[in-house]
């Protein structure tokens, strides 16, 4: 189905994975392209609640762009190129169902990026988060300057990229831009551990969260928000399910209405 990709729905859990080990699953217009058909789904199957990106091995999840396909580009095509791939990533960030990354190993430029265009981080010890774009003349094209610097601070988010250097599993963890940092054999069962639990409670619920956390960003009024999602779960069946369940003490079952 795919040629840069692999994606596989394991129970209620998809996991899309870039499938190119041998350049250190770089990301290039095709992966781009495929990751956002990948996302699709994860939005239209009612099958799928949850989904992981990950890369392919054990040395990367995404090193990067492929930096040959920079070669020879005019202002007007680097502007589209970053479109693409915002456009992407902001399907991601704004997926109604939980998407993490579970990062194995590089997580360089556009791969540094795309862990961050994902709802939360689980990396592993040999993890490297970083925004090289310096040393080539560039900056981060795909949201790297915004979320780098909401989530460890403008001082540190302008060191890593005026510097170019990476960020290990330790510091990441310090930073507050991973939540946990696993053994490479125990990253992927301790990224779906999670996603059960998660999954485990009303969608509609998982839905607004994240809608609500993704609005406190300065931007937006995610007080107003808040407030109006919250009013709307009492439109739910969940939330009178919840409600019951707690008050017989006993574990409720949602549907997702």
């Amino acid at each position: 189905m795919y040629e840069t990709i692999s994606a596989e729905l394991v129970g209620k859990i998809y996991i899309i994975t870039i499938n190119r080990p041998d350049k250190l699953n770089a990301l290039n217009k095709t992966v781009i392209r495929e990751l956002g058909e990948a996302v699709d789904e994860v939005y239209e199957n009612p099958l799928i609640h949850a989904a992981i990106i990950t890369g392919s091995g054990n040395r990367a999840f995404a090193a990067g762009a492929d930096i040959r396909g920079f070669a020879g580009l005019s202002k007007e095509e680097g502007i589209l190129l970053a479109k693409q791939g915002m456009d992407v990533f902001f399907k991601i960030e704004n997926a109604p169902k939980p998407i993490v990354a579970a990062v194995n190993g590089f997580a360089l430029g556009g791969g540094c990026e795309l862990a961050m265009a994902c709802h939360f981080r689980i990396c592993n010890e040999t993890a490297q988060f970083g925004q090289p774009e310096i040393n080539l003349g560039l900056i981060p094209g795909y949201g790297g300057t915004q979320r780098l610097t909401r989530y460890i601070g403008k001082g540190p988010a302008l060191e890593v990229i005026l510097t170019g250097n990476p960020i290990n599993a330790t510091l990441a963890l310090h930073y507050g831009l991973v939540n946990h940092i696993t053994a490479p054999e125990e990253l992927m069962n301790k990224t779906k551990s999670i996603l059960l639990q998660i999954i485990s409670k009303a969608p509609l619920a998982i839905s607004k969260s994240i809608a609500a956390v993704n609005a406190a960003d300065g931007k937006s009024d995610g007080y107003s928000l808040e407030t109006k999602l919250f009013g709307e779960c009492f439109a739910t069946e969940d939330v009178k399910e919840g409600i019951a369940a707690f008050l017989e003490k006993r574990s409720p079952v949602f549907r997702g209405i």
